[in-house]
């Protein structure tokens, strides 16, 4: 089954620890600090690979974590900072907050990047603690964590045009022969499960690509059969060819075809109905297509073009090239939903979440206070709590958020137990 949508972790690397180390050379007053700061944690960035064409490869491998920074060095030499991850994807992919769903990233040109996952800064060694009073503080600061997040990726094909219709009325067939593209054809439905892709040219020099994409049948609004992995796939495209088995060599009228998959493209999304549409009425070769092709202009109350031709003879695909052509030279691109909602001005490749708030409170079932919170949960692992001034650092870091008035507020007495992430303190009044 073609993988057009999944589910990942990525983790930015840590930012490199800052390091405690002293000088003794003679000239430097009470052996000043001399400790370098930890390097940058690596970045995880999507990049868009146009020979990329499904997310298979995520399927295989779900987890993508950045290296760590260096950490810092005695005599003031800093860490080095690690080089990005960069994760290849293909174009059309959208890249969603798994939790929030909030769209990240919509990657679409080739070379394009987006930073998913942010790396830390590495923390900053005892030489930027120092002070004339304090020249040799032992104090530093672990590297910061780096950002993870589940994202869901989300491939939509682009495509200029998009062929449509019931399985087996030829659109692999029809792709073949007017581009280089070989999707696999056969006599069974669902031949198609990946969106095969092909450049088209025409006589006069104009060229667009084309997109044969996965059989649809009715229900898949609702996700039945390939159901929403096909429609997904439309979205992003100009025009649509609908594509119709004139024949009826299943047994299927040639009409109701026609108004089943128009039904399900309206109920999938309304939007879907204002992209220009071209009829192809396909197998005209064979018995009783023309007779066919007949009653179905009869019964056709839109004022879409028909164009009759036989894909594998090669009858009718000049004229039909012809007016897709044109009906691209005058058809906008359709922006997303989330495009539209986004001013062109305002409008980001990608972003990052907000700030939450600095800190919670909670109470757990044995009366301790439990605290939480982005911002605190950072500091406390930029933390070296083994030296005794970070320690007091943190304290004052505390104080200054407003941790220490709002615990009392919650009723916190001398003693009470807090607890942060795994580990528990008393609150000291």
């Amino acid at each position: 089954m073609f993988v057009d949508q999944v589910k990942i972790y990525v983790k930015g690397g840590d930012g490199g620890n800052g390091m405690v180390a002293f000088r003794r050379e003679k000239y430097v007053p009470n052996g000043g600090p001399a400790g370098g700061d930890g390097g940058k944690g690596a970045s995880v960035v999507f990049e868009v690979n146009e020979g990329l064409r499904t997310l298979m490869d995520f399927r295989y491998k779900r987890h993508f974590k950045a290296d760590r920074g260096e950490h810092g060095m005695s005599k003031g030499q800093h860490g080095r900072g690690s080089k990005d991850m960069i994760v290849k994807v293909p174009p059309g992919t959208v890249v969603m907050d798994a939790e929030t769903n909030e769209v990240i990233a919509d990657l679409v040109e080739h070379g394009q990047q987006a930073v998913i996952a942010k790396g830390g800064r590495g923390g900053r060694g005892n030489t930027r603690f120092a002070t004339p009073s304090n020249p040799a503080p032992e104090i530093a600061e672990n590297g910061e964590p780096g950002q993870e997040r589940d994202v869901v990726l989300e491939l939509k094909l682009l495509a200029d045009v998009g062929l449509v219709g019931f399985p087996s009325v030829g659109k692999s067939t029809l792709l073949s022969v007017v581009s280089a593209a070989k999707p696999k054809i056969a006599e069974y439905h669902f031949t198609t499960i990946v969106p095969n892709l092909g450049m088209v040219e025409t006589e006069d020099g104009r060229s667009f690509v084309m997109a044969d994409l996965p059989g649809l049948i009715e229900g898949a609004s609702e996700g039945v059969g390939l159901g929403h992995q096909f429609l997904r796939h439309i979205e992003r495209t100009r025009v649509i060819v609908h594509v119709i088995d004139m024949a009826a060599t299943e047994g299927r009228d040639p009409y109701e075809d026609y108004l089943t998959i128009n039904r399900e493209l309206k109920e999938y999304n309304l939007r879907l109905t204002e992209r220009p549409q071209v009829i192809v009425a396909n197998k005209m070769d064979m018995p009783e297509a023309e007779e066919n092709l007949k009653k179905f202009k009869e019964q056709l109350e839109e004022d879409y073009p028909i164009f009759p031709i036989s894909a594998v003879s090669r009858k009718g695909l000049r004229e039909l090239l012809f007016a897709v052509a044109d009906k691209l030279e005058e058809t906008p691109e359709f922006p997303l939903e989330h495009e539209e909602e986004e001013s062109s001005v305002n409008r980001v490749l990608y972003k990052h979440e907000a700030d939450p708030e600095n800190f919670t409170i909670t109470r757990d079932p044995d009366g301790s206070f439990v605290l939480s919170g982005e911002k605190l949960e950072r500091l406390f692992k930029m933390t070296d709590f083994s030296r005794e001034e970070s320690v007091r650092r943190f304290s004052r870091q505390l104080r200054g958020l407003g941790v220490d008035d709002a615990l009392r507020q919650r009723g916190a007495k001398d003693g009470d137990v807090v607890k942060l992430l795994e580990f528990e303190f008393e609150f000291i009044e």
